[in-house]
């Protein structure tokens, strides 16, 4: 009786008044960004690939190639597949953490009356609400920015196409919101389970992460982990092995770093910690660096949650990288040494408008970065506010914040390059080792992975602003909080 009488006038008028005001509430803008980021990047793939199948089809000599036919489709199921990917993972733990900032206020709401039925559904509503505003709002971005992109190739290129550029138009282009929309309501039911489990008085002190201890008792999601890893790395290794004999095998390795991934994803807070510590070592002894590292390694969760983003963006980069490289190293071997001019520029445009799409996905990450180190340090604001208290100074503590988000970064820079180079030398290897290549024309093939030099560079320069920009404004609030107006929250 009592939670049906305090659940009417808590919720309800607030709702009434202003039925989407949470939407300010820190986070939730950028987890729209987020959605829509992702549900963008999904359609521009789609539409690219559809375009340049277009394009391809326009030309006599190549149009009706079954081999081409082939491989554009593989292509288009590709990057469709890397896009969904994408945005479920990134939309999965952003949501997760602004779910996870609002324990404090959730748990009030069950301690005056609110059931804890009625609270997750609102945080499922919620998720859904901020998915499908940002999903559709990339979709309107994605869809104009591939239809003035292809006019102006077009107009530029002077091109003569089979089709009008509005057949990329596609009912498949709506694929990523429905799915971007249901990642979002999905992360925000999940998370929400963990923060129903608290009881309101232990909420009362703030919100706060899972230890080291509590993250290592979870052997369900750990076994699923270790089973999931197991069964990626299996296929990675069949598909390498079906590679030898056709190239369709790259469809199984393709599965299998979808698997393996997965299991990392799972798994961030058993494999990110020792990475963590090792990068710790790397910024010195004082008193700042141990306290920088100490915080990143206790809470286990809330720093795999930032860096998986990074991983994910930095391994997609740099797997396409290593994968067109060693492509282009085998045809030139192959060529005596030298490639046609010709085929250079089509490899090397091709490589630059593959490059150019997938990064958009570190863009992603690094959006996910800033959102959750911004929210990390609003979370903390008692925890700074005690070491304000106890004398830290505030250059101090914005060298802690600007420290941990340098051991995210760089750790999750370390292993995005193992993986990468590693899933795209798979890759590699499953496509062309079953190609017989001149001048000994000999199958099957050992392909030697190419790793670009300045892609990995781009990747590492663009991971160190990533780092300073993802601390300016965690660093800015935090020698903002006074003291005592900390504690006193």
């Amino acid at each position: 009786m009592t939670a049906v009488a305090v659940d009417a006038p808590v919720q309800r008028p607030a709702a009434s008044a202003r039925p989407l005001a949470w939407l300010r509430e820190r986070g939730m803008g950028a987890s729209v960004l987020v959605a829509a980021l992702s549900s963008a990047f999904a359609v521009v793939l789609m539409s690219t690939t559809a375009f340049i199948s277009l394009l391809l089809r326009s030309d006599p000599f190549i149009g009706e190639s079954e081999t081409l036919v082939f491989i554009l489709g593989f292509l288009t199921v590709l990057l469709v597949g890397v896009a969904v990917y994408v945005a479920a993972i990134v939309t999965a733990n952003t949501f997760a953490t602004v779910v996870a900032g609002r324990t404090r206020q959730i748990a009030l709401l069950r301690l005056i009356g609110a059931s804890a039925k009625a609270q997750r559904a609102e945080v499922a509503r919620q998720g859904l609400i901020v998915g499908a505003i940002g999903a559709a709002l990339g979709f309107v971005i994605g869809v104009g920015l591939s239809l003035g992109g292809a006019l102006l190739a077009v107009q530029m290129m002077d091109l003569v196409l089979v089709d009008d550029v509005t057949t990329l138009l596609q009912p498949l282009l709506a694929l990523p919101v429905v799915v971007v929309a249901l990642t979002t309501w999905g992360a925000a039911w999940a998370g929400s389970r963990r923060v129903l489990t608290v009881t309101p008085l232990q909420a009362l002190g703030g919100s706060v992460e899972p230890t080291r201890e509590t993250v290592a008792r979870r052997s369900g999601r750990n076994i699923t982990a270790l089973v999931l890893f197991v069964i990626g790395g299996g296929m990675l290794a069949l598909g390498i092995a079906v590679g030898l004999v056709t190239p369709l095998g790259v469809a199984i390795s393709f599965l299998g770093g979808i698997f393996s991934f997965t299991a990392l994803a799972l798994g961030a807070t058993l494999v990110m910690p020792p990475v963590l510590r090792l990068v710790g070592r790397l910024f010195g002894r004082s008193a700042t660096a141990r306290l920088a590292a100490e915080n990143a390694l206790r809470y286990p969760e809330r720093s795999s949650r930032m860096a998986i983003g990074v991983v994910m963006g930095v391994t997609l980069v740099t797997m396409f990288a290593v994968a067109l490289e060693t492509v282009k190293a085998v045809l030139t071997a192959s060529s005596g040494g030298e490639l046609d001019p010709g085929m250079a520029t089509l490899i090397d445009s091709f490589s630059a408008i593959m490059m150019t799409l997938v990064a958009v996905s570190a863009v992603i990450a690094g959006v996910g970065l800033v959102n959750l180190l911004t929210i990390g340090v609003v979370q903390r604001r008692r925890e700074l506010g005690l070491l304000r208290a106890l004398g830290m100074s505030n250059a101090q503590v914005r060298r802690m914040v600007l420290l941990e988000a340098a051991h995210v970064t760089i750790a999750a820079l370390t292993t995005g390059l193992v993986l990468g180079i590693a899933y795209g030398w798979a890759g590699a290897q499953s496509v062309l080792g079953s190609v017989r290549f001149p001048p000994a024309w000999l199958s099957p093939t050992f392909v030697p992975p190419a790793v670009p030099l300045w892609p990995v560079v781009a990747v590492v320069v663009a991971t160190a602003v990533l780092t300073l920009v993802a601390a300016v404004v965690p660093t800015r609030l935090a020698t903002r909080v006074a003291p005592v107006a900390a504690l006193a929250d």
